[in-house]
């Protein structure tokens, strides 16, 4: 099986995770680790599993201004690419395209309803992706990190167990079904959400 890992990062806290979930991933497949600045520039590869994660910035994906605000907190250089631009600019994919999402968020905003890993999901679902599993947050002591205890080993657990489970679906195809049927599931009754993941209010719901 092969997976590629994109990311987004400021403070190197996001970078940390990617390759903690690369580790993990590397338990069943070849992995491909690339920042999003990067990946922008080369054609996507063939690969099974497509990994797309980024900081939390005002409870949302980075934007240019955001970026151009951590820019003067740290003396890394921050592309001026990010996780939302690449994939605004990405093609749509054909069905069974298989992906995952994952953030990084400030512990003390963990209970705020903002997740970069749910506004990346819906995008890559978008694009034709189905999920292998749900967007997943991981924590961070402070806003410039570091990660939170535990954190690096939840993302490379997290990563092995759907690194098997998509080996075994790609073994099989047969079962293929199941994350497209996880994804109407979702969309049967999950409510409609912002770029914040705030719940749209019912008057202003488009009819499906």
């Amino acid at each position: 099986m092969r997976a590629r890992v994109v990311y987004e990062s400021m403070f190197g806290n996001t970078a940390a995770v990617a390759e903690a979930i690369a580790e993990g991933l590397r338990e069943h497949a070849d992995v491909e680790v690339v920042p999003v600045a990067a990946a922008a520039e080369v054609p996507a590869p063939k690969v099974h599993l497509l990994v797309v994660g980024g900081p939390t910035r005002t409870f949302r994906l980075s934007r240019r201004r955001t970026r151009r605000d951590a820019a003067k907190r740290t003396d890394v250089l921050i592309a001026d690419i990010g996780v939302r631009e690449w994939l605004e600019a990405a093609l749509p994919v054909p069905r069974g395209h298989t992906a995952i999402a994952f953030a990084t968020k400030p512990a003390g905003q963990s209970w705020l309803p903002g997740s970069t890993a749910r506004g990346i999901g819906k995008r890559l679902r978008r694009l034709g992706y189905s999920l292998a599993d749900d967007p997943m947050d991981f924590l961070l002591e402070d806003s410039t990190g570091p990660p939170g205890p535990g954190e690096l080993e939840r993302a490379r657990a997290w990563a092995a167990r759907i690194a098997h489970t998509e080996l075994d679906r790609i073994s099989h195809p047969d079962c293929r079904h199941r994350n497209d049927a996880r994804d109407q599931r979702l969309d049967q009754w999950a409510p409609p959400a912002d770029d914040r993941g705030r719940a749209v209010p019912p008057h202003r719901r488009k009819s499906r």
